[in-house]
């Protein structure tokens, strides 16, 4: 397929699990085909890091001036993946003012551009319900576990597999049983299992659900 036409507009939510492969797979889609990437993670990562330096101070007020400080580039900041911001950005995420102040960023962002991909847990069934085209990563336990570990022992030198594939279970259950915008599997979703795939394999495989569905919306181009 040839470098997509500016007058092209094409969007994609890809959902799924933590260690599953969406961030991964969403990065190779954005620059296979110069599209705009937006990892909602990384969003509530960032207001959790401004509440720790905020004295673990927040509330709704506090939150939507957050909200509207939010940039790309400030999304970037190393410091956004330490132990802390993890578990806070984990907690915070199950509260209802927080998640409609960053919905109006993923909105805007979704709105600004024509060529996007946002990932996270609930784009395909809440943010970008429109979406030409809509992937759900999943993977087994033991290889998130696997994939994971090395993250984790930064936390704790002496966790083990067992423990980090205990800690996703558990995590995986509260993100897929939560009441606000659980992880669920839109019903038009193409399911994209990571286990076995090389990242070579990933690409390849969702190189052509990409271009078959440009195809689809667009013909030959």
């Amino acid at each position: 397929m040839k470098k997509l036409s500016k007058n092209i507009e094409f969007k994609i939510a890809a959902d799924g699990s933590s260690a599953s492969g969406k961030t991964t797979g969403g990065k190779i889609i954005a620059n296979k085909f110069k599209m705009k990437f937006l990892s909602s993670g990384t969003l509530y990562r960032f207001c959790a890091f401004k509440i720790l330096n905020n004295k673990n101070k927040y509330d709704v007020r506090f939150i939507n001036k957050i909200a509207k400080s939010i940039s790309l580039k400030k999304l970037q900041n190393k410091e956004l993946y330490s132990p802390e911001v993890t578990r806070l950005s984990s907690m915070i995420a199950k509260k209802t003012y927080v998640r409609k102040a960053l919905k109006d960023f993923q909105k805007n962002f979704i709105k600004k551009y024509k060529l996007v991909i946002v990932e996270g847990r609930d784009i395909g069934s809440k943010i970008l319900k429109s979406a030409d085209l809509k992937l759900f990563f999943t993977c087994s336990t033991k290889e998130k576990a696997r994939r994971r570990l090395k993250e984790f022992k930064i936390q704790n030198k002496r966790i083990t597999l067992k423990q980090v594939e205990k800690a996703l279970i558990q995590r995986d259950k509260e993100d897929t049983k939560r009441k606000i915008s659980p992880l669920i599997m839109t019903k038009n979703a193409v399911l994209v299992d990571t286990t076995k795939l090389t990242m070579k394999q990933m690409e390849i495989k969702l190189t052509n659900l990409v271009e078959n569905s440009i195809k689809k919306k667009y013909g030959n181009i």
